[in-house]
Formats: structure tokens, C-alpha cells, sequence
């Protein structure tokens, strides 16, 4: 019932943002300038409130299991990054919009609130060693992934854009982990503007997605056969196996219903976010978000009963 209220709260501050454009609150450019907020201001503060002046309680090998796991999750979704595009016969100009999609889901805008209401503060510990990864990796392999355009696929090139990739998200990430491995001791008036400047991201990032909606056609959405086909992989085939083999490794409760939230969440909302800042295919990316988070509050609730987490 918790895991269905919040997804319900999200869903309606998503509905928020698709009125806001509605009845004109929302310009053209409106979307644009949240994206920009939510990429370069309120996501990196996110990032870092995640580690500023917080005591760990996890130590010794269950500090190690909790990372091994985070990082097994992400070479498997990475290797499904490469698989799935090439299953569905997807338009090579797609590839890296239906790879960003495979590979990084909605932990930190609505992951961690889900995590919260269900198992407390005290969850989040071991979700930030999977935020870890997710931010290095979205503002590195997510952005040299939707930096391939159309124009790059055509003439047989492999951009990498380093002045894209090393970023304010990257920064941020690097010296989130410096703080989470020293335990450096920051002044309280930076934790508070970060904390604040975080607490923008869930909220934005749903308003921005509401926005896109109401620009698209639901029923021309669920015609879109290669993306429904996507959806039930991404939020019911994964998370289902994922969760099956995670329960063969006996953890404790809350660590499994971190790898149930992390495995279950729809597409990341940064998806959206990062594809319109650098020239993706935003369409695509906000079909794939507002999909699989319009059918998450269905399949989530799913997918915990048929894994009996």
C-alpha cells in the first residue's frame, strides 16, 4: 500500500506539470529551462546531499556486498544495453536513447522517496552506494550515448564528447564519493542549501515529464510496439529475474527491497533530461518515460507479489 500511495504522488505531480502546460502556465521553452535546472542545479545538489555529513551505518562486508551488488546490477544492464536495441530492430539513431533506457531507472527522483516510506532514512544508506555508480555512469557512458546523432551514425563516427562528459554532474560525483569516504565535516548551512536544491529534483523532473505528455497522444503512445515491448522488459522481465537470483543470495529484508526499487523503478526521468540538453532524441526519450511510469504504478506492486519481496 506504501509503495502504491507514492507512486501515486508522483504520478499526480506529473499530472501537475501536464496541466501547467494545459492552460498555459507552460511555454515552449518552459520544459527546456526546468531540464536545465534539474541537470546542472538540482540533481548534482542531489547527488551530494546524498553524502554530506552522513553517518554510515554499514560497514565491513555488507559495505562490500552492497557495492558488488550495485556494480553486478550495472555490467548486466549495461550488457542488455546491447542486446535489447538489436532485438527490437530499433532505428540505429535510437540506439543510445533506447540504451540510456535500459540501463538507468528513476532511483534518485523516485527511488529513494519509495525507499523512504517503506523501510526509512536508514535504506537510503544502501541506496547511495548504488547512486554511486548510476551518477558516474549517466554522466559519462548516458551522455557519450545520446551525444551519437543522427548525423554521427551516418558518417561511421564515435564522437566522444569530453567537454560534455566531464560535467557538473561528473564534479559532483567526484567529490560526493570524497565526502562519503572521508567523512569530511561540512559547514550546516551547505548541507541545508543542498539538501534544499535536492529536494527541487523529484518535483521538477515529474513536472518537466507531465509537460512532455501533454504534448503527445496517449493512444499513439501505446501504438508505439517496439516501446510497449521495451516497457514490459524494462519494469516487469528484469525486475522479476533480477530479484529471483537476488533472493538466492539470503540478504537481509531491507537490503533486498532496495534491489526490488532499484531493479522496478521506471525509465530515469534524467533520460528525458540529459537527451533534450544534449540534442537526443527528447521525444523517444520522454515517450519511455512517461510509459513506463504511467504502467510502474500498476507493475511495481506486481512485481513485489510475484517475487514475494
Amino acid at each position: 500500500m506504501i509503495l502504491l500511495q507514492q507512486m501515486m504522488v508522483l504520478f499526480i505531480i506529473m499530472m501537475i506539470g501536464y496541466l501547467c502546460r494545459r492552460i498555459g502556465l507552460f511555454g515552449a521553452e518552459a520544459s527546456k529551462l526546468l531540464s536545465g535546472i534539474v541537470v546542472n542545479v538540482a540533481n548534482p545538489a542531489l547527488i551530494l546531499s546524498s553524502s554530506i555529513n552522513k553517518e554510515s551505518t554499514i560497514q565491513g562486508k555488507e559495505l562490500a556486498l552492497t557495492m558488488g551488488l550495485a556494480i553486478s546490477f550495472y555490467v548486466v544492464l549495461l550488457v542488455l544495453a546491447e542486446i535489447i536495441p538489436r532485438l527490437l530492430r530499433v532505428e540505429e539513431r535510437d540506439y543510445g536513447v533506447y540504451k540510456v533506457m535500459t540501463v538507468f531507472s528513476n532511483i534518485g527522483f523516485m527511488g529513494f522517496p519509495l525507499l523512504t516510506a517503506m523501510y526509512g532514512n536508514e535504506s537510503l544508506l544502501y541506496a547511495s552506494l548504488f547512486l554511486i555508480p548510476y551518477n558516474v555512469l549517466i554522466y559519462t557512458y548516458g551522455v557519450g550515448a545520446l551525444c551519437k546523432t543522427e548525423e554521427t551514425v551516418k558518417e561511421g563516427k564515435k564522437a566522444i564528447p569530453w567537454k560534455k562528459i566531464f560535467n557538473i554532474g561528473v564534479i559532483a560525483c567526484i567529490i560526493s564519493v570524497i565526502l562519503y569516504l572521508t567523512r569530511l565535516r561540512v559547514p550546516q548551512v551547505i548541507e541545508d542549501v543542498t539538501d534544499t536544491l535536492g529536494n527541487l529534483t523529484a518535483p521538477l523532473s515529474m513536472m518537466v515529464i507531465g509537460d512532455a505528455m501533454s504534448q503527445m497522444k496517449i493512444k499513439e503512445l501505446l501504438k508505439d510496439k517496439k516501446l510497449m515491448i521495451f516497457t514490459g522488459i524494462k519494469i516487469l522481465v528484469i525486475p522479476i529475474i533480477g530479484l529471483f537470483l537476488v533472493k538466492q543470495l539470503g540478504l537481509n529484508p531491507m537490503l533486498t527491497g532496495v534491489c526490488l526499487v532499484m531493479l522496478s523503478t521506471p525509465v530515469g526521468s534524467m533520460t528525458a533530461m540529459l537527451a533534450q540538453q544534449y540534442d537526443g532524441n527528447y521525444e523517444l526519450a520522454s515517450k519511455g518515460v512517461a510509459l513506463t511510469t504511467l504502467l510502474s504504478v500498476i507493475t511495481m506492486p506486481i512485481v513485489s507479489m510475484i517475487t514475494g519481496i
